[in-house]
């Protein structure tokens, strides 16, 4: 599982992982090219950060 999140939904993205695989999320700081690449998993906005299981 794997999620994008801008700086407000960081705390949404780690508890979706928390809550599915019962495991502490990996928390990764995006490059600038990878922020424009993509947009947050649950907004519009460009991700700050990759957040994994």
């Amino acid at each position: 599982m794997k999620y994008f999140s801008c700086e407000e939904h960081v705390d949404l993205a780690m508890e979706h992982i928390i809550d599915e695989c019962e495991a502490a999320p990996n928390m990764e700081i995006l490059s600038d090219e990878q922020k424009l690449s993509t947009t947050c998993s649950f907004c519009e906005e460009h991700p700050t950060y990759s957040i994994t299981d």
